[in-house]
């Protein structure tokens, strides 16, 4: 099984070049929409919001007044949690929730461009 996260958006370029240079492939849908390759099995569509528009009945909420979802990446190691944060908001993203560290939980997380909110999880196994 697969699974489709769809985001709005409102500058698809912007977007496109924010999640390529986080590392990110991207594959090209159609007019208004690209999808983020995040693994075989998994990929965050984004629409734009007059796309995103045409596959919804209610209003279209705002990212960066409103939390809908929270996206969480699984990482290997702590190390590529920080690096993917970093990278994010070395491009422009901002920090978004409280990070985590202990137990077994490493996690930090940022907001894209459009607001939406991304985590960065790395469950460390004891020594």
């Amino acid at each position: 099984m697969q699974l489709f996260v769809n985001l709005p958006i409102k500058d698809l370029d912007r977007s496109q070049k924010f999640f390529t240079e986080l590392g990110f492939t991207m594959f090209g849908m159609a007019e208004g929409m690209a999808s983020v390759i995040i693994s075989e099995q998994t990929q965050v569509m984004l629409l734009t919001e007059p796309t995103f528009a045409t596959y919804v009945s209610k209003e279209i909420s705002d990212a960066t007044t409103s939390t809908e979802a929270i996206l969480v990446l699984g990482m290997e190691n702590p190390a590529q949690v920080d690096e993917l944060v970093d990278k994010a908001l070395a491009l422009g993203a901002t920090p978004a929730g409280t990070p985590q560290e202990g137990g077994f939980r490493y996690q930090r997380g940022f907001a894209d461009l459009d607001g939406h909110h991304w985590e960065a999880l790395c469950l460390v196994q004891p020594a």
